[in-house]
């Protein structure tokens, strides 16, 4: 009875060091992230007062800060962020609420990956500002349109990340799985689901970094509301503050919905063995 006791306590002992060295890591991590950007901002903002860039081509982190907060008092900033929120967060859900599952089922199944293989890697390399026109014609110029465009940018990227992730799991855990017994369904959802979950938040992230460039491609197009739609007026205008209000904002986009899908990676790590780039 004493083994079994110490290996508890040691493997308890373990996990405490392992949360402890994350938390030490995720410190550093933020306290050297809000140096690094402040000092940026810092030296972004001594190059421009000391002129030495016109104004017409680059503003200061102040001059910025004063654009927001002047929009946002006037509504017309919430008035744009509710706009492309509103079409991102539609079209990056559709797209992770089919890129998913499809992945995950021509993963699986190898004949569907074939059928689906060419028009998956065809649609892929396709540029989607190439379909605009026929999106355009076939959803006119509404919020679906930038959905669509969205729902494309972000959907190939998370649904083929997906299918690489199954494709990785090890035979050796799929035999030893059959070996046992095992029917399909308990194989995927106990070995093909936590291996190529990493596989599937990391699509995730690339679906939000491409569906953030769908919906500024979208509003560039044709829109009369939102970031990108900001950006192309105040661009047009020499408005160079404004401009930048709409890049910090999508900035802040990025950044936001990354950090929640890392989070969300920290929290399913203990379904893998712990690997020292995750600390």
């Amino acid at each position: 009875m004493t083994v079994p006791g110490r290996q508890a306590r040691g493997t308890g002992a373990d996990d405490t060091a392992i949360e402890g060295a994350r938390g030490a890591a995720s410190r550093e991590r933020l306290l050297l992230g809000v140096l690094s950007v402040g000092l940026f901002l810092a030296g972004w903002e001594i190059v421009a007062r000391t002129g030495a860039i016109h104004p017409l081509f680059i503003s200061s982190p102040t001059a910025i800060a004063a654009a927001a907060r002047r929009l946002w008092q006037s509504g017309e900033l919430s008035r744009h962020v509710a706009a492309s929120g509103a079409e991102f967060l539609v079209g990056c859900l559709l797209a992770a609420a089919v890129g998913v599952p499809l992945g995950l089922a021509a993963g699986w199944y190898r004949r569907l990956n074939y059928v689906l293989d060419p028009f998956l890697a065809a649609f892929y390399a396709t540029p989607r500002i190439a379909l605009l026109p026929l999106i355009i014609l076939w959803a006119g110029l509404g919020l679906w349109a930038k959905v669509l465009v969205v729902f494309l940018s972000a959907f190939f990227p998370i649904c083929m990340t997906t299918i690489g992730g199954v494709r990785t799991v090890s035979a050796a855990h799929l035999e030893v799985a059959r070996s046992f017994g095992a029917g399909d369904a308990h194989v995927f959802r106990t070995i093909v689901l936590p291996s190529c979950l990493p596989f599937i938040l990391a699509g995730l992230r690339l679906g939000v970094g491409r569906g953030l460039v769908g919906v500024i491609v979208a509003e560039l197009y044709g829109a009369s509301a939102g970031i990108g739609f900001l950006i192309n007026i105040a661009g047009s205008m020499f408005q160079t503050d404004v401009v930048f209000v709409g890049i910090a904002l999508l900035a802040v986009f990025g950044l936001l919905f990354n950090e929640i899908l890392r989070r969300a990676e920290r929290r399913v790590e203990r379904w893998r063995p712990p690997v020292g780039a995750a600390l």
